[in-house]
């Protein structure tokens, strides 16, 4: 102890006694460290959220290498008369369609005109777009294409709606990858494009869907929350610190130690590496949050000394001597937990992790260095009083040592009933929902699920094993029975599947007679309907997307409803059932980015929970070996991982739902709470030895002397991490809800349980 104060005294004299050179040495390491902002990336691409070496990543990736990639635009056509086929409307599409390929990185254009209809004349299979000057046609052509297209299977639920009042033009993309706003540049296109086409079609509607304009949501939503939930916060943190420290001067320089925390935190991260992503773009308004408690807890007992006649230099000197080990220690305990993000399986997480902890660890830096300099530097005037009683404080004191043990029993039943309501969370996640319907995706996903079927598929690489099998009658059997289980079952709206275009052909071929709409019946039949078709489709309309380079492999899509984590977890399982019983002669593989999703969850809550105990562990460590007490130590872990247990019992309560972003909430908030419980025992602990008071007395110190910092920190805590709960990002917005709900169970724990069990388990004076 005497160690750490010389240490404190000595660092506190330097500052206050050259206060300039501090100032020049802090601003010379934040700017070096700040030029890293000229290197800032910001991806938003929602492959950012899975590691290079995740496994349904790497099973997408190599489905996407052998056939044509799936990054598409989804255009929604919504005519106000309910009817697509109409000659205006479908003349809207052929001009849709045709503009379509014009956007940015377009490969291929899909739409119900330029459709490649077959159909035979004697001998010859004539291939061509379904529909060809729309304005031309006569009723009659009218009705035979809007019979075509909604008996069409490669048509109907994925190009247009069974009643034919939707229809949708999807343009493919073959990004590059080299650029991380590339989804960003093709969402301001597509909607300009849309914007222009809505003033010559003013009847129609359209949405903007796909996974191309979700990537463009991922970066609306961080630069929607940058522009509107920072200054917001700021606004707060202004309030509460005026308010709090009623001087002018503390408020200015507790701002400019955030902003020079933000600036080198977010610099050095950079320059480590780190690109900033939807998840980590929130950094900057937690670093903001968690840079003021030092701050607090160092003002106000300086502000107080003040008040009570010494000088500024001393009384800043004393400050540091009384707040600087409990600084120092929460400091370390909050890094420690925002750390064990590490262990989450999505690198976002793991960014916003160690840039918020090294947000944190700076913060410290320079709340015992700068602070103390920019105070003695600038003005500070405070009324010389004796406010040692903190008139409401003790009165809560009072309260708590009278009623300690009711208190004491109470507390402990309600701990125990709100977490026993932990058991009803369930895992799951939509990946759609992650964005609040102020977001443009949102809006149309909802319509795209609604009327066409919805954005979630799982794409299917079934490969024979043998170069040109896919034309084996035995092989389309198979495909063709596996498409029609995949279509009875109830979650699946629509199933894209070469075998329908092998019957087209075969009925073509065999004078368009219905009765030959089936497959064919020898391989060479299927080999020569298959290569003539190839012939005949024009460039960009190739069959890539569905059959691999030597033919021995299909991809076939289910097209599915917006479904939750467990829902789709559960028809993968009865997917890989039936093939395991059906098709165990081929080489099968199951890929999308929603599966991606559904299994990142549940493995990020297992990493999750082993980097919270890790967390746990460490911080306990830590504070029996700080407060020298092996009892202490032990007692504090009681109100630091209640929090956490009664936080998720309340959200089994109002919500229920845990998905990706509340699966960290435990390890970042381990740290978090632990501040407060710090704090407390460090000044009950320091009455106890340096006092020799009693513990009753003990508590009456702790809370005269701490409870206003622990009140004002925990404001600004709660009042952060409420702001952040409005975020568009719905994963931001319920992890700041439910880490919210934890701070503010935590600071009332650490009120009205901590003291009781202090006062039952460790008696005597000191």
């Amino acid at each position: 102890m005497m160690k750490k104060n010389a240490f404190s005294n000595g660092l506190g004299r330097f500052a206050v006694n050259h206060p300039w050179w501090v100032l020049l040495l802090s601003l010379l390491f934040i700017g070096l460290s700040g030029t890293g902002l000229k290197k800032l990336e910001f991806t938003n691409n929602y492959r950012v959220f899975f590691g290079e070496d995740n496994p349904q990543l790497l099973a997408f990736d190599a489905l996407q290498n052998t056939y044509s990639k799936s990054d598409n635009v989804m255009i929604l056509v919504e005519p106000k008369n309910g009817d697509v086929f109409t000659r205006e409307n479908l003349q809207a599409i052929v001009e849709l369609t045709e503009q379509g390929w014009q956007l940015p990185y377009s490969s291929r254009v899909d739409s119900i005109t330029n459709f490649q209809h077959t159909i035979a004349e004697e001998d010859d299979l004539i291939v061509a777009d379904l529909i060809v000057q729309p304005l031309q046609m006569s009723d009659a052509q009218l009705q035979y294409v809007k019979q075509v297209a909604l008996n069409e299977p490669l048509l109907k639920d994925r190009l247009v709606s069974k009643t034919g009042h939707v229809s949708g033009v999807n343009v493919t993309m073959q990004l590059p990858g080299t650029n991380p706003m590339e989804a960003m540049e093709i969402g301001t296109v597509t909607r300009e494009m849309a914007a222009k086409f809505k003033l010559k079609y003013p009847d129609l509607t359209l949405h903007l869907s796909g996974m191309v304009m979700m990537n463009n949501a991922f970066g609306e939503a961080a630069l929607k929350d940058n522009t509107r939930l920072i200054p917001i916060m700021y606004g707060i943190v202004i309030l509460v610190l005026i308010f709090c420290l009623r001087s002018f001067t503390a408020t200015f320089s507790v701002i400019a130690l955030i902003v020079f925390s933000i600036i080198t935190a977010l610099g050095l991260g950079i320059y480590a590496g780190i690109k900033l992503t939807p998840t980590s773009a929130m950094a900057p308004t937690i670093i903001l949050t968690m840079g003021v408690a030092d701050c607090v807890h160092l003002l106000i007992t300086f502000l107080h000394n003040m008040r009570l006649g010494h000088e500024k230099k001393q009384a800043m000197c004393e400050s540091l001597r009384i707040n600087f080990q409990p600084m120092m220690l929460t400091s370390v305990t909050t890094a420690i937990g925002f750390l064990s993000l590490n262990f989450s399986d999505a690198p976002p997480f793991r960014d916003l992790g160690n840039i918020v902890a090294l947000g944190v660890i700076i913060a410290f830096m320079l709340s015992v260095t700068l602070l103390p300099a920019l105070m003695t530097l600038l003005p500070v005037r405070v009324k010389i009083k004796d406010d040692l009683d903190n008139t409401a404080m003790q009165h809560l004191a009072t309260f708590v040592i009278k009623r300690r043990k009711l208190l004491l029993v109470g507390n402990t039943i309600l701990a125990v009933a709100v977490m026993s309501m932990i058991p009803r969370n369930e895992i799951n996640d939509e990946f759609v929902k992650y964005f609040d319907e102020t977001i443009e995706f949102r809006r149309a996903a909802n319509f795209l699920n609604e009327n066409l079927g919805g954005i979630y598929n799982i794409e299917l690489s079934i490969d024979s094993g043998v170069a040109g099998g896919i034309s084996e009658p035995g092989f389309l059997a198979k495909v063709e029975q596996f498409k029609y289980w995949l279509q009875q079952q109830p979650e699946v709206v629509h199933v894209n599947s070469i075998s329908d275009t092998f019957k087209r052909l075969n009925k073509n071929m065999h004078a368009d007679q219905q009765d030959w709409y089936k497959l064919p019946e020898a391989r060479d039949l299927a080999t020569q309907y298959l290569l003539l078709y190839e012939m005949s489709l024009p460039y960009g309309l190739d069959l890539n997307d569905q059959i691999n380079v030597d033919k021995s492999g299909i991809r076939m899509i289910a097209s599915l409803k917006n479904l939750s984590t467990t829902q789709m977890l559960d028809i993968e399982q009865r997917i890989h059932n039936w093939i395991r019983q059906n098709l165990s002669a081929y080489t099968v593989n199951a890929a999308s980015p929603v599966l991606m999703f559904s299994h990142i969850g549940q493995r990020n809550i297992i990493r999750m929970l082993i980097g919270s105990l890790a967390a746990l562990v460490l911080i306990s460590v830590i504070l029996i070996a700080a407060f020298r007490s092996l009892k202490l130590g032990l007692i504090s872990l009681i109100p630091n991982l209640i929090p956490a247990g009664m936080a998720f019992g309340i959200w089994g309560l109002i919500d229920g739902q845990v998905g990706l972003g509340l699966s960290v909430v435990t390890g970042m908030t381990i740290g978090i709470v632990v501040d407060d419980t710090v704090h407390f025992i460090s000044k009950y602990r320091r009455a106890k030895v340096e006092k020799g008071l009693s513990s009753e007395e003990a508590v009456r110190y702790a809370f005269s002397t701490v409870g206003v910092a622990l009140w004002v920190t925990s404001l600004v805590l709660v009042s952060g991490f409420i702001v952040l709960s409005t975020s568009a990002f719905v994963m931001n917005s319920g992890m700041g809800l439910m880490t919210a709900i934890t701070i503010a169970v935590a600071l009332i724990m650490d009120f009205l349980f901590l003291p009781p069990i202090l006062m039952t388990l460790d008696k005597g004076r000191g």
